[in-house]
């Protein structure tokens, strides 16, 4: 009989949680942007914090945190959109060099010149027919100045919706924590779990400023070396290689890719893995040591746990969830217990009691 009703509550919650990913999906357009701007809104809390502290009213610090925001995403427009189009625009230098790379391998492994060659007739008419290819079906896959009409709606939708919720959150944070207490916890554990928000937004906000100075760090440092070997648009690969380490694992491996074709649009010979290699080499320093020293233990996440969370959220919503994923996770384990306390709050806690 226990078994029976264990297997039944955990249908239910199986069950729950089907239905929860499934309405998760269905309202992407509403909760994708809710979602966000609550994240940004956890992050930059100091930012209202501070203005609070010096006197002015909750206004000036939802506003400020608006307006860094926006500020932001139309940086993030700016840099990728002249990377995407130089990448698009070397595409068939990096095609011809890539085959001829190919080509030359299977010269140095097979040591058969004849069957070489005739191989790469072979494929040669393939492989310009399915460039061809490729491009009309980029062409026709473009977007018109008909598509870009019907999705403005949409998208100015779920700008408003993000700036909406960024604001009145930042707004009446200390109220929505108390009533989420309120309404959500026993009344003798009220004001702790109200501190508890409070604490898990503060961890979680001192943790991405710790990260945005190591990823600040390592775009200028990518920056400069690209700079130093002669890479095109080299200051906007340090920016770049600055937004996209929020992304962990996946963001990193899609610039070593872009570095990859970047470098064969750009050099000959062995030139062309210079810029990945010496990405590689300066990611592996800030992941393996940097970060690790700066943020402490107390902050470490299981890699697992981090890479499943990613692969979820980049399911369920796209390169947004990605981009929420591991600050929602961070928040969750801080706000249940999961991470233990940092160094600086067990000591003050200790002197508190004795």
């Amino acid at each position: 009989m226990y078994r029976l009703e264990t297997l039944s509550r955990a249908s239910v919650v199986v069950i729950a949680v089907i239905a929860t990913v499934a309405a998760l999906d269905q309202v992407e357009s509403l909760f994708a942007p809710v979602t966000l701007a609550l994240v940004v809104g956890i992050v930059l809390s100091p930012i209202s914090d501070a203005w609070e502290k010096r006197g002015y009213a909750p206004v000036w610090g939802a506003l400020t945190s608006l307006v860094i925001s926006l500020m932001v995403a139309a940086l993030l427009v700016l840099v990728i959109q002249p990377v995407v189009s130089e990448l698009s625009r070397q595409a068939p230098k990096v095609w011809n060099d890539m085959r001829s790379t190919i080509i030359d391998m299977r010269h140095m492994v097979q040591g058969i010149q004849d069957a070489s060659d005739q191989v790469s007739e072979a494929i040669a008419p393939a492989g310009d027919a399915a460039k061809e290819k490729a491009a009309s079906s980029d062409k026709s896959a473009m977007p018109d100045a008909a598509d870009i009409v019907m999705l403005a709606p949409a998208l100015l939708a779920q700008a408003l919706i993000y700036i909406g919720t960024l604001f009145f959150f930042q707004l009446s944070r200390p109220q929505i924590y108390d009533w989420i207490a309120k309404h959500l916890a026993e009344p003798a554990q009220r004001g702790t779990t109200a501190n508890r928000l409070r604490t898990a937004e503060t961890r979680v906000s001192h943790y991405f400023l710790t990260i945005t100075v190591i990823n600040a760090g390592l775009g200028f440092l990518v920056g400069v070396a690209m700079q130093l070997i002669g890479l095109p648009n080299a200051p906007l690969w340090g920016i770049v290689a600055f937004l996209i380490n929020y992304i962990l694992y996946l963001g990193p491996a899609t610039l070593v890719v872009a570095l990859i074709f970047a470098g064969i649009a750009a050099f000959d010979g062995p030139r062309v893995i210079l810029p990945p290699l010496i990405y590689i080499a300066l990611n592996t320093t800030e992941g393996q040591f940097v970060t690790p020293a700066a943020i402490g233990r107390q902050m470490r996440i299981n890699p697992l746990l981090v890479f499943f969370s990613l692969t979820f959220g980049i399911w369920l919503w796209g390169p947004l969830g990605g981009v929420v994923a591991i600050p929602l996770l961070l928040w969750a384990l801080v706000l249940t217990d999961s991470l233990p306390e940092p160094r600086e709050a067990t000591m003050a806690n200790a002197s508190s009691e004795s």
